[in-house]
């Protein structure tokens, strides 16, 4: 009897050491901060803690809470994750210091911004030039007014206030377009392993049989490498308004997107699109036939990490 008790007992122990094992391999973790770098299915998250690996797989859901306290959710393709885009990552630790994500949300805004920095667009840049230039203006006047107005110093006291604030705003501003520059030097940890530019005809956003075959060609190099991504950027002419530009430009990614996934295997988690670029970043002048013509494509890029091709 003693020694069935005994077997009872370590049987016992060792599912109750089972459980607790089994428990610290699948505690679900949480990391808020912002995407370093990615490879493939996998990104690096900077947290005020440090840095965390993010694993992505089919069951990951990329949404944007918007609305009043977030109550909508807009469903996203792992496309947005970019680096530089800043994440809250909900999933399972695997015990080694990676999450296994569930659910990944983004900030809309945050992501606009991150797109257009990425494909080389400084939002505050035009700011900046326009307060360079109001500085400027009110230092000229300055200049004149110690000449011809010399018992007028209240006027000039105050315009050295103007000056003063303006000068406040222009640092300001630089501050923020070196801290956006800065999230987006992880680009160029990245060598550029094939390209392919897709034209497309006056307001269409259909792939032609030459270039299809051209993305083919594009998706098979890009399967030769280990922890590849995918960059597809879309543009347009300056033909019409700026918002339909836009809205051609993103539907003329879409479908680039849309073809290297179905017909080239490429998975849509290793395709990350900075956004549409409108009529902005023009290859060529928009004033010629020929121009515009260069003007309306989707430049698609093969990228590799260079700690990943140099390993």
């Amino acid at each position: 009897m003693q020694r069935k008790g005994m077997v009872v007992n370590l049987m016992t122990l060792f599912f109750l050491v089972s459980l607790t094992a089994f428990g610290a391999r699948g505690d679900e973790a949480k990391v808020k901060g912002m995407i370093i770098s990615r490879a493939g299915e996998t990104m690096v998250v900077q947290s005020s803690e440090g840095k965390t690996t993010v694993v992505l797989d089919d069951a990951t859901r990329t949404k944007d809470n918007t609305g009043l306290f977030g109550l909508d959710r807009k469903e996203l393709s792992h496309v947005v994750l970019i680096p530089g885009l800043k994440v809250s990552v909900e999933g399972v630790s695997d015990g080694q210091g990676q999450i296994a994500a569930k659910t990944i949300t983004v900030d809309g805004d945050d992501l606009e911004t991150a797109e257009m920095i990425q494909a080389g667009l400084h939002p505050t840049a035009e700011q900046v030039a326009t307060n360079v230039q109001t500085l400027a203006t009110q230092h000229e006047k300055i200049e004149t007014n110690k000449v011809q107005l010399a018992a007028n110093k209240e006027y000039i006291e105050t315009n050295k206030q103007n000056i003063a604030a303006n000068k406040q705003q222009i640092d300001r501003n630089i501050q923020d377009i070196q801290e956006n520059t800065d999230r987006f030097m992880a680009l160029s940890e990245y060598d550029v392993k094939g390209e392919a530019t897709v034209k497309f005809k006056v307001g269409s956003s259909q792939i032609s049989a030459k270039d299809e075959e051209q993305l083919k060609q594009l998706a098979q190099t890009a399967t030769g490498f280990k922890g590849y991504i995918v960059e597809v950027t879309g543009y347009a002419d300056a033909t019409g308004n700026a918002k339909m530009n836009t809205k051609l430009s993103e539907d003329r990614a879409k479908a680039v997107i849309t073809y290297m996934v179905q017909q080239g295997s490429v998975p849509v988690r290793r395709i990350v699109a900075p956004g549409a670029m409108g009529e902005y970043g023009a290859a060529a002048p928009n004033e010629t036939a020929a121009g515009r013509a260069e003007n309306r494509r989707v430049e698609v890029k093969v990228l590799v990490n260079k700690g990943i091709a140099g390993s």
